[in-house]
């Protein structure tokens, strides 16, 4: 029998030097314990496996790996889709995006630490991280998932989500509820500093210095604050897009005078907010003038004919000729007409500065015809020629009336006043009729020849609403025979004032939400039609101001 001591001596930390004799002695003895016998077997299975066992360790990492990454990229796809439904509304998106920052880069990065833990060796040891590693995380998976921040949104940006978008975009074949029997013309001004103006003066660049009222040194921007309110019914409010799809591979042209000219500048201001920067052109040949529109392959137009026939005032630059005279044919304009989707005349202010006008019978004949008779005979000769020459299926037709002219403060009560100078405010009194010089001859005049037209046209009543407006014409905010007045002309309104034009934005915007209104209301001429109308078909609830 062993003594105690020895065994003491066998756990010591001196166990290795006493190895030899330990083994040695259960050989001598005859004895082979089993636990030593069973720890070298293990020892050589390990060895003879290790390989194997490494496998297995990689195989279950590597396999790790791919169900992270195949969840985090499920993560990424279900993400994705919640922030291109933000992008619809930049508003949303500010305080959307705010909100969701932090929870998107925390997931980001969790991703990102599950998809590049570092490589092990055979031995299950890990490699040294490579450079460069973390920041290809740091750039490359924020810009898959990140949206950028809605407060640095400029082109660049805009443009990137219309093409995100462009595919699974459809025309919008909108028919607005305007019924004919809606006498739009009949109502009220209705301060409105919340939704108008429907543009700012500095963002269209196609403005005329003519029209810029602000940028000429006029101080008070009220006049372009005022929205028409119809009686009976309501007046939707103009929307670029719906207009242009109407557009889309069609023309709209003005036709007249420097009124029409100065509602045409307002049309293209109203709808070049909606075309991208470099899809959008300006032309100006003679007579013609052509805004083009390219995405929807539609231009608005304007053309120079200030009688509608042939006078000696058809010269877009030099017509300020004293003795204006007026033919019977008007071939030589109507061959740039025809064709036209979309027409809209008109002739006035050209007609008031004599009270006859002098015609041009045959090639050497003039006779002098007392105005309304002149005017009668020139809008019979245009009615003649729209019977010949416009296809109602085709064409729409509208015909502007008088746009009144305010020379004298006294007709609105105001003896101290200088014609329109100074005035900041419309009319309030819209019970009684106002009287600020309008011929209304002409006026029953257009109204008589229109209505015995067989073809449809829309008649645009703008003369009574727009006779409340002696706040709204450029004043001495303008040009004088092509160039700004000098402070010593502003000076002297009564010679200087133009109280015949209008400022930009401003009343002639409202003209044409009434264009808007008609055009728009008017059913697609296809088949689709009545099928797409149920869904598109909006309510004033939805285009209301």
């Amino acid at each position: 029998m062993r003594s105690p001591g020895r065994r003491t001596f066998v756990l010591s930390p001196r166990t290795p030097a006493m190895k030899r004799p330990l083994l040695s002695s259960g050989r001598k003895h005859g004895r082979n314990p089993v636990s030593v016998f069973l720890f070298f077997v293990l020892i050589l299975v390990m060895l003879m496996y290790s390989k194997d066992f490494n496998s297995i360790a990689e195989f279950s990492l590597r396999n790790s790996r791919a169900k992270s990454q195949e969840l985090a990229d499920q993560d990424l796809a279900i993400a994705k889709p919640r922030h291109e439904g933000l992008i619809l509304d930049s508003t949303e998106v500010a305080e959307e995006e705010e909100e969701e920052e932090k929870p998107v880069l925390q997931r980001e990065a969790s991703d990102a630490t599950a998809r590049e833990q570092p490589p092990t060796d055979e031995e299950g040891r890990r490699e040294p991280e490579r450079e460069g590693a973390k920041a290809s995380v740091a750039v490359d998976v924020p810009q898959v998932v990140r949206l950028p921040s809605a407060r640095n949104q400029g082109h660049e940006q805009r443009s990137v989500i219309s093409d995100q978008h462009k595919p699974e975009a459809k025309p919008q074949r909108v028919v607005l509820n305007v019924p004919e029997t809606c006498d739009l013309f009949d109502g009220r001004w209705v301060y409105d500093d919340v939704s108008y103006p429907l543009y700012k003066e500095h963002e269209c660049q196609f403005l005329t210095e003519q029209v810029t009222c602000m940028r000429n040194g006029r101080r008070d921007d009220n006049y372009q604050k005022w929205r028409w309110q119809p009686r009976d019914c309501s007046l939707p409010r103009f929307d670029a897009r719906v207009l242009l799809e109407r557009l889309r591979g069609k023309r709209l042209m003005f036709v007249g005078d420097s009124l029409n000219r100065n509602q045409w500048e307002s049309m293209v201001c109203l709808v070049q907010s909606a075309i991208p920067w470099g899809k959008k052109t300006l032309t100006k040949n003679g007579s013609l003038n052509v805004f083009r529109a390219e995405d929807y392959d539609a231009t608005v137009e304007f053309y120079w004919a200030p009688f509608l026939v042939e006078s000696n005032a058809d010269d877009p630059r030099i017509h300020s000729v004293p003795n204006r005279v007026i033919t019977n044919s008007i071939a030589k304009h109507g061959k740039h007409w025809k064709g036209v989707d979309y027409l809209v005349f008109n002739t006035y202010i050209w007609w008031m500065n004599t009270p006859k006008m002098t015609v041009l019978r045959g090639s050497t004949k003039y006779s002098r015809i007392e105005r309304a008779a002149a005017y009668r005979r020139v809008m019979r000769i245009w009615a003649r020629w729209v019977h010949r020459n416009v296809n109602p299926k085709k064409t729409m037709v509208f015909f502007m009336s008088l746009s009144p002219n305010h020379m004298s403060s006294e007709d609105w009560d105001n003896p101290e006043g200088i014609k329109c100078a100074l005035e900041t405010m419309p009319v309030t009194d819209m019970s009684r009729p106002l009287e600020v010089g309008t011929d209304w001859r002409l006026f029953a005049v257009e109204e008589s020849v229109i209505r015995s037209m067989r073809l449809p046209v829309s008649f645009i009543k703008i003369t009574a609403l727009s006779q409340f407006r002696k706040d709204a014409h450029t004043s001495v905010h303008t040009l004088r025979q092509g160039k700004l007045l000098t402070a010593e002309q502003q000076a002297d309104p009564a010679t200087f004032a133009d109280c015949i034009h209008w400022c930009l934005p401003g009343l002639p915007d409202t003209w044409n939400e009434f264009l808007y209104a008609r055009i728009a209301s008017r059913p697609w001429p296809n088949q689709e039609t009545h099928t797409h109308r149920s869904h598109t078909n909006l309510s004033f609830s939805h285009l209301l101001h």
